[in-house]
This record gives C-alpha cells, structure tokens and sequence, in this order.
C-alpha cells in the first residue's frame, strides 16, 4: 500500500515535526510519500493538491468540517479499502485558508482531528501516527491500547 500526503506549506528539514514525520515513515511497512507546494492563493493550492492525486486512489481530506473518528475507526476504514483492492490512499491537508469546494467534493472521506485548531506541521505529524497507528491495529500489534 502507498499512502500519499499532500500539503500545503514547506515543513523544514529537521524540524520536530520532521523528525517525527520520518520516525514513523521508517516503521511503517506500508510507503508513505510527502509532497509540499509552498503556501500560495487556494486556487493554486487545490490545483496542487487535485493534480498530484494517483489514479485510482481513495481521497482523504483533512477539514475541520469533517468526520471526527475513532483511531480504531480509521484503521477499519483503511481495511476496508485495503479488502477492496485499493493500493493507494491520499490525504490532502490544506493551506491557512482551508480547502475549495472543488477539493472537499474530491473526498471520499472528509475526517477531522477534532476542533481545535493546530499547526498544518503539526497534524501532518498527527496523521503519520495514526497512519503507523492503523497499521499496526489491522495487523495485530500491541502498540494500540483501548
């Protein structure tokens, strides 16, 4: 399985959040890919986003209008896709201002992290965890607790 997250904003080479990002990307047996587009007017970043999109792929979009679920939740989520033969999952974090209309419709899941608000480098470092998180859930492993 390849997972993609495409972002908004540059996070910086060896930051905190770098770290962790690239901590769980060298746990995960599944790939996961990071591509950025310097912060710029939301037409251009939804181009960014909707064009760097893998055919095929399920969409996830991360909105603050969203879905909040469970870590457990998501993981099934993933599972389900897995079953159906997906390859492929993106997850587009957008820029200050939010996602278009046109990027939210693109969703096959819009999901939130809950209602406060945090920094996009931040949440992408969230959502490695909860990536690695439901990895290890569908497999088996210990490392979730409930």
């Amino acid at each position: 399985m390849k997972i993609y997250i495409l972002a908004i904003g540059k996070c910086k080479n060896g930051s905190p959040e770098d770290l962790l990002i690239k901590q769980y990307q060298k746990r995960l047996n599944w790939e996961l890919i990071v591509k950025e587009k310097d912060n710029d007017e939301r037409l251009k970043e939804a181009a960014f986003l909707l064009s760097h999109i893998p055919p095929h792929a399920k969409v996830v979009v991360l909105d603050e209008r969203g879905e909040n679920i469970s870590s457990l939740a998501f993981a099934k989520k993933i599972g389900d896709w897995q079953l159906e033969g997906i390859s492929d999952i993106c997850f587009l974090i957008g820029g200050a201002d939010g996602h278009t209309d046109e990027v939210r419709k693109r969703a096959d899941l819009l999901l939130s992290f809950g209602k406060l608000t945090m920094p996009h480098m931040l949440i992408r470092a969230v959502l490695s965890e909860q990536i690695y998180r439901a990895q290890t859930i569908l497999s088996g492993h210990p490392y979730h607790r409930e």
